[in-house]
């Protein structure tokens, strides 16, 4: 073989080699890309919750699952500067954030998120205080969290959260909470293009304090700025003793035994709020045996009006508070709550359960109030109150029955 040969062969051999060394690096550095990714969203997801004022955050570790689209924030918190406490205010241990790919057959690039063991914690006096690094607000937080996202969310679930109200200042301390929260709402972007009113379904449920069953469902229309939405809500079979701490340090009062049901529906169009709360007392007992001389006298006082107050026949103190304004100026009724009071009483005790009398038809017709003519209001409301007594002779009817 001759030199020049020779010479040709080995350049050629070169020219190969540097044909693969290229895309080689590039593979290196991408797989190298790749491994340091989690570390450059995580420092990402820390830049931004150090910047929320008067609130500081942090993110444990990320981690990312490119072939669908997703990435978990695994240890996320987010607690107030000055907190006197150690308890976060929310405390996130796994959160899975990943495109919806069933979506994108609609043409719709959305995301959605699944929450496990999600906790929020409102400690009275943390929340209360001025925060020194500027001040707190509830929007800048919302905000925050919602740029980790980067796509519009349409699907939303939380799996086993807890919601708790904490206020230390009280003696004893109260503790409110929701333990075992299930949530499950979907088409918050509308994606599926439903023509009704509130295109998005929410379900949840839980257990309150005192082992009570809390129930939610209802429509959303999370597109509008101002939300619209049709909830009805329930709280059944709680021990009312577990609230013991809550009752005596705003009436004084403590009860021996019983139980607390809560029954309420709130709609909501265009800023405008209708609905009632209705809270029923069964089977309730006052005073104990450890309480003191003056303690027992006002229990006992609270008693007899309770006595004077329940409806004998279901051994039930229960009232209905209406609750209706636009969001910025919402008004209780409070002579219709105390009417409600001896409605029960006296003349119809009231059924446990969701009065279905509320939906959003009814506050997009409040809203709508102020472009009718007088007398298009006159006739609205007088057929609103005809439909009503027609719903109270009915129950009637149905009860003597």
């Amino acid at each position: 073989m001759s030199a020049s040969t020779s010479e040709g062969s080995r350049k050629h051999r070169g020219a190969k080699k540097k044909r693969y060394i290229l895309p080689v690096v590039i593979l290196i550095l991408l797989v190298a890309f790749r491994f340091y990714l989690p570390t450059l969203v995580k420092n990402y997801v820390n830049d931004v919750l150090a910047d929320i004022p008067g609130f500081y955050g942090h993110v444990d570790d990320i981690d990312l699952a490119l072939y669908r689209g997703a990435y978990v924030i695994n240890g996320m918190y987010l607690n107030k500067v000055n907190a006197s406490t150690e308890v976060p205010f929310l405390d996130f241990p796994k959160t899975d954030i990943s495109i919806e790919w069933k979506s994108l057959f609609k043409g719709k690039i959305v995301s959605e998120i699944t929450m496990f063991d999600p906790e929020i914690t409102y400690i009275f006096e943390d929340q209360q205080k001025e925060a020194a690094e500027g001040d707190a607000d509830t929007d800048d937080w919302t905000k925050a969290l919602t740029d980790l996202v980067p796509i519009n969310i349409n699907h939303f679930e939380i799996h086993n959260g807890k919601l708790g109200f904490v206020k230390l200042q009280e003696d004893p301390n109260i503790d409110l909470y929701l333990n075992n929260l299930e949530l499950y709402a979907d088409n918050l972007r509308n994606v599926k293009g439903q023509s009704d009113k509130l295109p998005s379904p929410i379900e949840a449920s839980a257990v309150s304090i005192g082992k009570g069953e809390f129930r939610l469902d209802g429509g959303l229309d999370l597109i509008k700025e101002i939300p619209d939405m049709d909830i009805n809500f329930s709280l059944q079979k709680a021990d009312i003793t577990a609230i013991n701490d809550l009752t005596q340090a705003y009436g004084g009062i403590d009860f021996k035994e019983g139980e607390l049901d809560i029954y309420g529906e709130i709609a909501i169009a265009d800023a405008y709020l209708k609905g009632y709360v209705k809270p029923m007392l069964k089977d309730t007992k006052l005073i104990s045996k450890e309480d003191s001389f003056l303690s027992v006298i006002w229990e006992g006082f609270v008693g007899m009006f309770k006595f004077i107050l329940k409806n004998q026949g279901t051994d039930t103190l229960a009232t209905r508070v209406p609750l209706e304004g636009n969001l910025d100026n919402v008004n209780a009724g409070v002579w219709t709550t105390v009417f409600k009071i001896f409605e029960n009483a006296w003349f119809n005790a009231f059924q446990g359960k969701v009065d279905q009398d509320i939906d959003f038809e009814d506050a997009k017709q409040e809203a709508n109030l102020d472009e009718m003519s007088g007398k298009e209001k006159r006739m609205y409301r007088r057929a609103k109150r005809e439909a009503e007594k027609e719903k109270r002779k009915k129950e009637n009817d149905d009860s003597q029955q």
